[in-house]
């Protein structure tokens, strides 16, 4: 039997690194949803089926894509695989990739008295690695971390100070909390990897740094992906 993977990432300029990289085939479009598969040889030379969804941008997005990924295939690991914006510079730098293993949502806000919501701001765990920082040459792999998600592009110093001194979050994104909520749904978070490589530190040139350096800290990711697929 052929084990499949699934890897789930938000932009086309995402994606398409990966598609390169695998030869992946476009093989269903669904609204804004791409569906993209292919195989692999693994570290034993033992072929895999690979499953990509460019899910688009945002937590809605990401919470459809996901839920159809696990609805519609049958795969024995599944990935979320992006770009983030950094809040602590002193410690993460551009191009640096992490695997974060604290997740939670930054722009939800329930007051404390209302109990039967409380689960919106509980965070989520995961355990694939918990360890010390390892010097790559190029870049810094991070086996640890918090990772915040909203539905906001962070480019602003004050917003940014903010998620460090509430959540004490070390990076941000807009799909991570997203992705593991349905994957916790579907009893899965043992099967699951969460990747993010550092594009831009969430100050007031984010979105030009973005640009600039999404392609390094892809291909940074990649290597990781490669790694732990």
């Amino acid at each position: 039997m052929i084990i499949s993977k699934a890897i789930v990432t938000a932009m086309p300029e995402e994606a398409e690194l990966i598609i390169q990289k695998y030869n992946l085939l476009e093989t269903k479009v669904i609204g804004a949803m791409k569906i993209y598969e292919g195989k692999r040889k693994n570290t034993e030379s033992e072929e895999e089926n690979l499953i990509l969804v460019l899910c688009g941008v945002g937590k809605i997005h990401t919470a459809f894509a996901t839920t159809y990924l696990f609805e519609n295939y049958l795969f024995e690991k599944v990935l979320n695989i992006g770009v983030v914006g950094n809040l602590r510079p002193d410690t993460i730098q551009i191009g640096d990739v992490l695997i974060p293993n604290t997740f939670m949502q930054h722009d939800v806000y329930i007051p404390d008295f209302i109990d039967s919501m409380s689960y919106l701001r509980d965070p989520i765990f995961t355990e694939y690695a918990v360890g010390e920082d390892y010097n790559l040459e190029k870049f810094n792999l991070h086996l640890h971390g918090i990772c915040v998600t909203g539905d906001q592009f962070i480019d602003n110093n004050d917003l940014k100070n903010e998620l460090v001194d509430v959540h004490s979050a070390d990076i941000v994104d807009m799909e991570a909390y997203s992705f593991l909520t349905i994957v916790k749904n579907y009893n899965a978070l043992d099967k699951t990897v969460v990747i993010k490589s550092v594009s831009d530190g969430a100050n007031g040139d984010a979105a030009q740094d973005h640009v600039a350096n999404l392609k390094l800290a892809m291909d940074n990711a990649i290597i990781i992906l490669d790694f732990v697929l």
